[in-house]
């Protein structure tokens, strides 16, 4: 008896979608092996890597202790002056040598200083974008306890809470989290000052906001159906160690057009995924034949930020 048509194409159907799986199956295990291997081999460099620096120190302190060797041996025969100047001199010098080397890991991680006869002087240079923006300057004592001597860190800036958190323990990462607190409050800034300066035709009244930057709010304006329709923007940056918001809220005056409130809609993605002042940027090159010129009743913004440190608006 011939097998019907039909049921001669399903079983060639059924073949197929199995060895199609048995091939999707391979290709998973093989990619899976790679990366296994591709894991294997990055925890051999990073073992190796280990090794490399647990010698170094090793051989680093073998040096120090035959210094300290040197200096007892020698104090059982010379003069009591001429001991406390060589244990003296070889204190200095491994202070010294300390202090190069935390030197050389505060510029691996972008900071500059130099040594001082107390300690080290560090500058923590900020920037936004690409854009170098200002440096702040921290002197340290650097033996225990860590002191902090001076420096010219904004007074908003929470340096005795990350002082206390790390400093005694971690000074990496002392420095790191406040070298993040100050870029961002430097690119909050960076950004407000940008927008004065470049859109402040498009702006109604003055930008408010606090010390810190970390709360922004600012009426402006586009050009539409032959009138102007104010929008209000409040930019609030919750991240301390961010210069972008993390929430935005843009609304226009009562009773607008829907025009009007899907163009609000427009800009708040804009507000939440770019600087200010590239936001800026997308809103006023995105209205066609229309310029700040066209902005009636909208007074041009002065370009200073008006002081409020309260935290509401």
């Amino acid at each position: 008896m011939e097998r019907a048509p039909g049921s001669q194409g399903g079983k060639a159907e059924g073949i197929f979608s199995h060895l199609e799986t048995l091939e999707a199956s391979a290709r998973k295990k093989q990619r899976e092996k790679r990366e296994h291997e591709e894991n294997v081999d990055r925890m051999k460099a990073r073992i190796k890597e280990l090794r490399r620096q647990r010698d170094l120190l090793r051989a680093k302190l073998e040096v120090c202790r035959s210094q300290i060797v040197g200096v007892k041996d020698k104090t059982k025969s010379g003069p009591l002056t001429s001991k406390a100047t060589e244990i003296q001199q070889v204190l200095l010098e491994w202070k010294t040598e300390s202090a190069k080397e935390l030197l050389h890991v505060f510029r691996l991680a972008g900071l500059s200083g130099k040594l001082t006869k107390q300690g080290v002087c560090l500058c923590i240079s900020t920037a936004f974008e690409g854009t170098y923006l200002d440096s702040y300057y921290l002197d340290l004592h650097i033996h225990q306890p860590v002191r902090i001597l001076r420096h010219s860190v904004p007074p908003f800036i929470p340096l005795e809470h990350i002082a206390r958190k790390h400093l005694q323990t971690d000074i990496k990462r002392f420095l790191s989290v406040l070298s993040n607190h100050l870029n961002a409050y430097a690119g909050r800034k960076f950004q407000a000052d940008q927008l004065q300066e470049r859109f402040a035709a498009f702006l109604e009244g003055h930008l408010q906001g606090n010390s810190l930057y970390n709360l922004l709010k600012f009426n402006y304006g586009v050009a539409g159906e032959d009138q102007t329709f104010p929008f209000t923007a409040k930019l609030t940056y919750g991240d301390p160690m961010s210069a972008f918001p993390t929430e935005v809220t843009v609304a226009c005056k009562e009773n607008s057009p829907a025009s009007m409130l899907d163009m609000a809609a427009v800009h708040l993605p804009l507000f939440q995924e770019k600087s200010l002042h590239e936001a800026f940027h997308c809103i006023t090159t995105s209205e066609e034949n229309q310029s700040p010129s066209s902005l009636l009743g909208l007074p041009a913004s002065s370009t200073g930020v008006t002081s409020d440190d309260n935290t509401a608006l």
